[in-house]
Formats: structure tokens, sequence, C-alpha cells
């Protein structure tokens, strides 16, 4: 199966609902206010934030006014070249090597799999991989790692349970550097983003990177579950805030029918969406592709 059916085949519940309400849409109004008006409701259903749907259906009459565009198929058209501009406000950044890409989040999201997923990921690109096992807390977290690591094939950092996160991530930009290894992707333990004091823990992770190993760009990227829908805005823009992200992973797109949320997030926030899960499958992440996302939903 191509990445572009993969994705399709995520993106299911979602495109099942937009095209069946756009359908009926069709079918019933005429371009007009009535039109407008529902249209901007169903794209909210598709938990696009209420902002941006405005924003996305006025684009779409004016352009639509101006030229004059009546039919079905047109308006489909200039509604997915509206939408992907949305999608591309916030620019997905080019990773460049040596990097250390760490993975922050609330509990639950797949963070720990995403790590094992990455891995393989930069594996295919020809990259050496070292994988750190900052979640110290979860019983069992590095050992689930190591098992990812494992069929990934790559190294992996752990301390014991309980110890210092940061501790271990000192030692995995410690051993990249002395062994020119490419990539260095860090788990983090899940924290809920209302936690102050586990919000700094994150801070002084990302100055024990910067401090130790200037010369790698430093992603940090944030692990969210597609089924959280637009809810995702307020954890992003919290995390966003104590670690500045570069960048989201998408997971669980297959088990959502409002992926519609990641329009707001690359428009309002403008933070972009770097990778999306397209599967259980540990080569199933991929780099994310704005037109292939809209395709997929529409």
């Amino acid at each position: 199966m191509g990445l572009f059916s993969k994705l399709k085949n995520a993106l299911k519940k979602t495109r099942e609902g937009l095209s069946n309400a756009l359908s009926g849409l069709f079918s019933k109004n005429k371009l007009g206010d009535e039109f407008y008006d529902e249209l901007e409701e169903i794209l909210i259903s598709a938990d696009i934030s209420v902002t941006t749907a405005e924003e996305v259906v006025e684009e779409l009459r004016a352009e639509a006014k101006h030229e004059k565009l009546k039919e079905r198929e047109f308006v489909t058209d200039l509604l997915k070249d509206v939408l992907e501009e949305k999608l591309c406000e916030a620019e997905i950044p080019q990773i460049k090597y040596p990097a250390v890409i760490m993975l922050v989040g609330v509990n639950g999201v797949g963070k720990t799999t995403t790590v094992g997923k990455l891995a393989a990921y930069f594996l295919r690109q020809g990259k050496s991989v070292t994988v750190a096992a900052a979640d110290t807390f979860r019983a069992a977290a590095s050992d689930q790692l190591a098992i990812w690591a494992d069929r990934a094939k790559v190294r992996i950092v752990k301390h014991e349970e309980g110890s210092d996160p940061s501790a271990v991530v000192f030692d995995a930009v410690s051993s990249a550097k002395a062994r020119g290894t490419d990539v260095v992707i860090v788990d983090t333990a899940g924290r809920l983003h209302v936690k102050a004091h586990l919000m700094e823990e994150l801070k002084k992770m990302s100055r024990v990177v910067e401090r130790e190993y200037p010369q790698a760009d430093f992603y940090k990227l944030l692990v969210l579950d597609a089924t959280t829908g637009n809810n995702a805005a307020s954890q992003a823009e919290l995390f966003d805030e104590a670690v500045d992200l570069d960048g989201i992973v998408l997971t669980k797109l297959d088990s959502s029918a409002k992926g519609g949320f990641v329009i707001s997030l690359c428009s309002e926030l403008q933070i972009p969406v770097l990778f999306t899960g397209v599967g259980e499958k540990i080569d199933d992440l991929e780099p994310f592709d704005p037109e292939e996302f809209i395709e997929g939903i529409l």
C-alpha cells in the first residue's frame, strides 16, 4: 500500500463525515448565504475551529464570487485550495543533522511508539540513530522503549526507574557527540500541560541539550492524539509556551472523525505538523504532506 493510500485510509472517518455533509449541501443549496452558513457548520463539525471555519468560508465566498464559480467540482477544488493554504501558514522546518528531537505531550498519546517509528524513519533515510529513555517515571517505560529500539535496530540510552530525566538526556547527547550519531530522539514522560513543575522539567532537559550539544539542531515536537480534536489547541498552546515547539506529530488519525483540527492548529497557532502516523506498524509514520492531507479529508 502506497503512502497516499495509507494516509487516505487513516483519514477515512473524517472524509466520510465531510463528504457526506458536503454532498447533502450541494444537493439542496445553491451558492448563497444559506449555503455558506451551512458550510461553516460542516467545517466546525469536523473540528475546525470557529475562527478558522469563518475565515475559510469568507475566502471561499470571495474567490467563488470573483471567479463566478457555481459548479460543485470547481467550488470543492477551491475549498481544497483554501484549506491547504491554511495548513501551509505554519512553515514545516527541514530537519538538519546532527539533530536532537525531543517528544513531549500528555499521557497516552503514543510518544514511546512514535519514538520507535521515528527511529525507523530516520534509518530509512540512511541516518544513524540513538534513542534516550527520559521517561523515568512510568513503570517499565524504558523497557517498552527498549523493545521499539530493538525492532528499529538502534542504540538506547537509559537509566534506572526514578532517575533524573535530564541525566539521561546528558548521557545520550554526550554519546551521540562521541560517536558522530546523526539523530538523538528523546522520549519524555507524559505530563499534564497544567502541571507547572513538570513543564519546568521539560525546560531543564531543553537547557541540557542546548548547553551540551550546541552544534546540533534541536527540535521539540508535540505528540497529539487526533481523537482529541479541537481540545488539542490548549495542549499545544501551553507546551509551546514552555518549550517553544517546532512542530507536531499526529497519531491515531485512523481512530478520529475530526481530523480538521489540524488545520486550525497550523493556521492559528502557527505550529506545523511534521509527521503523521498512518497505521500501527513500525514503518507507518511519514512526513506530513498538506496537499495529501486535504485530498484525504475531501
